[in-house]
């Protein structure tokens, strides 16, 4: 059984994913029904064995699953001019780096990979002790669903592997177009439904309960990325490619590296023209992404995109529909925002019926009425766009008027720019359900129990409209939480210490429960660790701000603006006569570090660490006050190789450096 699952995997590896067949099907068949003889007469099937990927399964649910790093969503550029913003962002955040940082080798120039960009359902894939544990879709980010039955369908994607080590790696499932041309031939041939597009095809194969309904749509998948390893390690975005294949997990054919960004333009533009056509399957743009791994471990994430690749989208397809109303929403900030209320139009199997104006003078610049011919944009999963207005001489329109008076509490509106505003900040509940809301949220305070149902009946019956009212003991008690609709008393006893858990707050999830324009997550973590403690962030200058990489010019005014605003810091301090204590905690330094061989020196680790473990090293090596980077150099005083040390090691030994094996390293610790 063994040597026949070895075969077919082979075999299967040279069909489905170098697309060079070694044999005949009926050989394949004939080998794979000796294989299925053999484990019903065993009553065995073994782990890797390729019969896993058809049967009669059904699951119940899709139960959710954590990823062991998160998965980031990629910043987009519409147009060349976007492309070329971002490259200077690029290059100024090198610059930037390298001279902030004389000691460090400095960062190379980039070097930028471009390839397709996938137009399918994310996945991500969970390897260890050499075999496929788990597999999970995109989800949020942070958590998917697994969907490992469904997964282990899709003959391209191997069951086993080489490498014996815990990574994730993430891909795309994609249904070829073929493929999808083939089952709805098959489907008019019985009168069954056709499928729509090849995109939602092999999203929904992956939604289906029935692993049998799964495999019927001979859906393939490509990877690009490991998201997180235990113990791997990579210098370029090729090296890591290369594990891949080395280990038969399928990569994308297509992989250029470009120096020029006017070059790199020229291919994307040459590849849409020429190549994209031909494809059997969907892409919807190319991505960039910069190869030298320690450069993008140096630049960074903001709260939702890495900053060393960005997508480049292709034209989109534009669409035609009648534009029947206006509706204004208002957001957490009182920013009023105007969405199209369409004539339903099918967008690529998508019925679309709404779509975005961005604001006032969006609608102004555009020219667009009630009633009009509009042309709009759907691209992948963006909100659709309202583009400009299209000549109908039938059509009867009018207007669209503007909104004097707030949709949420009537009061008068105001104009600043672009953008209409609700200035009643405490008074106008969708503006103060919203901030409470995000105040509380998972990303801010992390307030148990508390949900956006809650800061609406707080502050429709008791007036709670603003986060500081939250841990005021004469707006909120015990007694005013009972006397509310459907407050026990458990419940009410467990939003009480919820909120007064909350108080002993870190720093980051104050900062970004305060929701302050233009920020996000990850800016206030940057925030955070620069500046120490909040009395700093407050005081912080324009200059100060624009000098942390990633923050600009609008950042920077957003941060100054907010902390200067009357209402703001009364709130601030309202909380902290309360009680609630932002903190941020830099990592310690042991009270004999001094005394450490390490003290002051630059260790760079490799390999496999059994003992301890790499995370643990590090930890270590910190807290004995010496600096962990990624990259060997003349400059580095120590590198800690493990088993299975790669080309770190080769360099530590040309350039002469100290080598430390674990039990040397553990020893010397002592």
């Amino acid at each position: 059984m063994r040597e026949l699952i070895a075969l077919l995997n082979e075999y299967d590896y040279h069909y489905y994913t170098l697309d060079k067949p070694k044999v005949t099907d009926s050989e394949y068949d004939r080998l794979y029904d000796e294989l299925r003889r053999l484990e019903a007469e065993s009553g065995v099937v073994l782990p890797d064995s390729p019969t896993h990927r058809v049967g009669d399964v059904t699951v119940d649910t899709f139960v959710e699953h954590k990823h062991l790093a998160r998965l980031w969503s990629l910043d987009k550029a519409q147009s060349t001019d976007d492309l070329r913003e971002w490259d200077k962002r690029v290059r100024k955040l090198i610059d930037d780096f390298n001279t902030k940082n004389p000691d460090e080798d400095p960062l190379p120039a980039p070097t930028y990979l471009l390839e397709q960009k996938f137009d399918g359902l994310t996945i991500n894939l969970t390897y260890d002790g050499g075999s496929l544990v788990q597999a999970a879709t995109r989800g949020r980010g942070i958590v998917g669903e697994s969907v490992l039955p469904q997964v282990k369908t899709i003959r391209s994607i191997p069951l086993s592997i080489d490498y014996r080590g815990l990574f994730e790696v993430q891909g795309e499932v994609i249904m070829p177009l073929s493929e999808l041309e083939r089952y709805n031939q098959k489907a008019i041939e019985v009168g069954a439904e056709l499928l729509k597009n090849a995109r939602n095809a092999a999203a929904g194969a992956i939604r289906q309960k029935s692993v049998e309904v799964t495999a019927k749509r001979n859906l393939d998948a490509y990877f690009y990325g490991i998201g997180y390893a235990a113990e791997l390690e990579f210098e370029t975005h090729e090296e890591m490619t290369a594990f891949l294949r080395a280990n038969r997990i399928k990569a994308g054919s297509y992989s250029k590296a470009f120096t020029s960004l006017d070059d790199l333009v020229a291919e994307i533009e040459r590849f849409d023209r020429e190549d994209h056509p031909q494809l059997d399957y969907l892409i919807d743009g190319m991505v960039i992404k910069i190869n030298d791994i320690r450069t993008r471990q140096v630049l960074g994430f903001t709260d939702k995109f890495p900053r060393w690749a960005v997508a480049f989208k292709f034209e989109a397809e534009e669409y035609s529909t009648i534009l029947h109303s206006v509706v204004w929403d208002v957001g957490r900030t009182g920013k009023i925002t105007p969405t199209a209320l369409l004539e339903p139009v099918d967008i690529g199997g998508v019925t679309v019926q709404r779509a975005t104006l961005n604001n006032w003078g969006d609608i102004q610049r555009k020219g667009v009425d009630v009633g009009c011919r509009v042309a709009i944009r759907r691209s992948n999963d963006v909100i659709p766009e309202v583009l400009y207005k299209l000549d109908d001489e039938t059509l009867e329109t009018h207007p669209i008027e503007k909104p004097e008076n707030c949709p949420s509490c009537g009061h008068e509106l105001v104009e600043k720019g672009a953008h209409i505003f609700c200035p009643n900040v405490t008074g106008c509940a969708t503006q103060v359900i919203e901030r409470v809301s995000h105040f509380a949220s998972r990303g801010g305070m992390d307030i148990e129990t508390f949900s956006i149902k809650t800061a609406e009946q707080l502050f429709r019956e008791l007036g709670i409209n603003d986060p500081a009212d939250l841990y005021d003991p004469e707006k909120l008690n015990l007694e005013k939480l009972l006397s509310l609709p459907r407050f026990g008393q458990k419940k009410a006893e467990n939003l009480l210490k919820a909120l007064e858990k909350s108080k002993d707050c870190d720093l980051d999830a104050f900062l970004n429960g305060l929701g302050i324009p233009n920020t996000g997550t990850r800016m206030c973590r940057d925030l955070a660790e620069t500046f120490g403690t909040l009395e700093s962030v407050r005081a912080a200058t324009f200059e100060q701000l624009v000098a942390i990489p990633g923050f600009g010019d609008i950042v920077a005014e957003s941060i100054v603006g907010f902390f200067a605003t009357d209402r703001v810091n009364e709130s601030i301090d309202r909380m902290l006569a309360s009680g609630v204590a932002p903190h941020f905690e830099a990592p310690q330094m042991a009270a004999s570090a001094e005394e450490s061989p390490f003290y002051g020196k630059t260790v760079v680790l490799t390999g496999t660490l059994p003992t301890m473990g790499r995370n643990e090293a590090k930890v270590m090596l910190e807290s004995l006050g010496a600096k962990v980077t990624g990259s060997v150099s003349k400059k580095t005083d120590f590198v800690l190789a493990g088993e299975e040390a790669g080309s770190k090691l080769d360099k530590a030994q040309e350039l002469g450096i100290t080598v430390l094996t674990e039990e040397q390293f553990l020893e010397m610790t002592k």
